[in-house]
């Protein structure tokens, strides 16, 4: 049997893609998926998984879980799409559409889901819904982009993927300089030594070793559940098991009488989940000033000199007409790059960026990836970028590399 021609539909973080998923799934097809008239279809997507986990919490119904004791909610990103595929295939649908299904997935199981999805292409058609081009399957598809709700067909694979390849980004403006230095005397900003760390008799870290000195850019990668939250919790502050351990945070033995805000005030953070719950109504320019209070929002008046650094940073990032705009009208993307500019006006030590382009599409990523490139060129900041992808364009990418194990080990540093 021939294998089922598929679709590839490339979307941004302003495409209707919700509207699109509806229509295929309940049948209301346009003329480009006439095709899919009459088929089963089902969704493959991180709101399915969320759907279920709701089920799960509320009614105490296991429906993807049955067949094991766990429950969706403390499985891996992994094992829960693993376990919501198992569960889609059981039911023979004729098509799956298939959401940016490599999102939150380490490098090895990103491998591990692409194989699989491969062979069900044989006998399956798969609408690929996916907002970065490199995780397109190279399966018979005829190809679109979603723009605007619009969809603009491509003759073949070649047109879609060089129509659509995003140009290097730059920024222009200058990285605008803090208003006070803060002083780190000692050359190793974090230090590990032989650092073990269990939870519930369950080995999370290993026998860590890690220097962090000022001046270098870190990748931080690894499976999911290798121990990296766990790494980065401990030098935040945010975690208690680093007490009692070898473990030195800017030249201070940790539980040596340093508060939690001491290390905080050193240390710019940014994690996706900071704002994807966030409702508070703050302008743009408090949400940048905020970093000077290390608060997510102001809840204090700006200082003159406060706001003057909050307007250099809105104009290096073209968003000077956003100055008084609520924090929460932006764009995914427009969000990410205020989150990183809050997150270094008092140019901190360190910066922490974690996942930081997770869910955004090529244009946006490559866009904070120019930014991240600008400030550590510019800047004297040390950065852990954490990352479950090389992403392109990323310059200091192979200064530094810390993998992680699943065992909670190192497996190599570079």
């Amino acid at each position: 049997m021939d294998q089922p021609k598929s679709f590839a539909i490339l979307t941004n973080n302003t495409s209707k893609t919700k509207s699109l998923v509806s229509n295929l799934l309940n049948g209301s097809h346009s003329k480009e998926f006439q095709s899919l008239e009459n088929k089963l279809g089902l969704l493959f997507s991180k709101s399915e998984i969320y759907r279920f986990m709701d089920e799960e919490e509320r009614h105490d119904v296991k429906i993807i879980t049955k067949e094991t004791e766990q429950s969706l909610k403390t499985m891996s990103s992994g094992e829960q799409k693993k376990a919501l595929l198992k569960y889609l295939l059981s039911q023979n649908p004729d098509f799956l559409v298939l959401v940016n299904p490599y999102d939150n997935l380490d490098v090895a199981t990103q491998a591990s889901l692409k194989e699989q999805l491969m062979a069900i292409a044989k006998s399956t058609i798969l609408v690929q819904v996916i907002s970065r081009l490199n995780d397109f399957l190279p399966i018979n598809s005829e190809y679109f982009n979603l723009k605007n709700g619009e969809l603009i067909g491509y003759s073949d694979s070649n047109a879609f993927f060089s129509s659509n390849r995003q140009d290097t980004q730059r920024f222009q403006e200058a990285i605008p300089p803090p208003i006070n230095t803060i002083e780190v005397t000692t050359d190793a900003l974090v230090s590990f030594k032989d650092v073990s760390v269990s939870f519930d008799g369950r080995q999370v870290l290993d026998q860590i070793n890690w220097t962090i000195k000022k001046g270098e850019f870190w990748q931080l990668i690894g499976p999911n559940g290798s121990g990296k939250t766990t790494l980065l919790s401990m030098i935040t502050g945010d975690s208690h098991k680093g007490y009692g351990k070898d473990l030195t945070l800017f030249g201070q033995r940790k539980g040596s009488g340093e508060s939690v805000w001491e290390l905080k005030s050193k240390i710019g953070y940014f994690t996706p989940s900071m704002t994807d719950k966030f409702n508070g109504y703050h302008s743009v320019e408090h949400m940048l000033v905020s970093g000077f209070h290390d608060s997510v929002g102001l809840y204090i008046r700006p200082s003159d000199h406060e706001k003057r650094v909050a307007k250099a940073w809105l104009k290096l990032l073209g968003m000077e007409d956003k100055k008084g705009t609520q924090f929460l009208e932006l764009t995914q993307g427009q969000k990410r790059l205020v989150m990183t500019a809050r997150a270094m006006v008092k140019h901190p030590p360190l910066l922490i960026l974690d996942e930081p382009t997770a869910g955004l599409d090529d244009a946006n990523a490559s866009l904070f990836i120019a930014l991240v490139n600008k400030i550590a060129l510019e800047s004297n900041t040390t950065i852990v970028f954490v990352s479950h992808r090389k992403e392109i364009g990323l310059e200091p990418q192979y200064d530094y590399i810390l993998e992680m194990r699943e065992t909670g080990s190192i497996g190599y540093v570079k």
